[in-house]
């Protein structure tokens, strides 16, 4: 589904990224984990579309993205990036309704209703749906700007870091709708998490990031190893393997 090859990334001389070589199978819920400035955002807005690569070539469901026109592989691809602005006179509906542009040209059908209904139910906003921007929590912002990714419909959806300013009643309700999109929905779900505990109980497959480049890629049973998250987040970490998933214990 998402092939990156030769991937690189330089900031004025100075590599950020690469060469990453990665391919991320249709379907299921990737989660990009790693340290602070690993990598993991660069890598996930080159695969949208929202930073060009300084060398390499990336391709979702079969479209390359650097040459694939803006609106074809907006039907295919939609992301989320970290930091959203918002006008604070806009209401709930109207930015979940924005996710349907590259389908509706702004011109909204019954169909694009239809989607921006579901997506607004699906993430617990329909009796915030008339609200404005800022009358909203941090959190509620946050399931908003998914909402509306959702409702644009694509096979693949790109999050960075959607559990931002979220509780953990809604954090772990984030992770759940996300994999009822990957399970009900076949959506292929790839998601920049910060919490590798979050990661083990709701992704397939793990990519983890240091450096810049790929560390190690797996099942979540494959990368839940001492040694192994070790290596990724220098710090001392033991993991439980007691629960329903491996628990990666790392306060001491």
């Amino acid at each position: 589904m998402i092939t990156l090859t030769d991937v690189t990334k330089t900031y004025g001389g100075l590599r950020v990224l690469g060469p990453v070589d990665l391919h991320i199978p249709a379907g299921g819920v990737t989660a990009l984990v790693g340290p602070n400035g690993a990598g993991k955002s660069t890598l996930l807005t080159i695969v949208g579309r929202l930073t060009e690569p300084t060398t390499g070539t990336v391709t979702v469901g079969g479209l390359d993205v650097a040459r694939t026109p803006g609106r074809e592989l907006a039907r295919v691809v939609s992301i989320l990036r970290q930091e959203n602005h918002f006008v604070t006179r806009l209401i709930v509906r109207d930015l979940v309704g924005f996710g349907r542009f590259p389908h509706s040209g702004g011109r909204l059908t019954a169909l694009d209703h239809r989607h921006i209904d579901e997506a607004l139910r699906f993430l617990d906003l329909e009796e915030l749906s008339h609200r404005y921007l800022d009358q909203l929590s941090g959190g509620q912002r946050q399931r908003a700007y998914v909402a509306m990714v959702l409702a644009q419909d694509t096979d693949c959806i790109l999050l960075d870091e959607p559990l931002n300013n979220l509780d953990m009643r809604h954090a772990v309700g984030m992770m759940r709708q996300l994999r009822r999109a990957a399970d009900e929905l076949g959506k292929t779900v790839v998601v920049v998490i910060h919490d590798i505990n979050f990661a083990a109980a709701y992704a397939d497959r793990i990519v983890a990031l240091t450096d810049g480049t790929v560390a190690c890629a797996g099942s979540p049973r494959e990368i839940m190893q001492p040694e192994v998250l070790e290596s990724i987040f220098r710090t001392p970490i033991e993991v439980r393997g007691d629960g329903a998933y491996p628990l990666a214990v790392y306060f001491r």
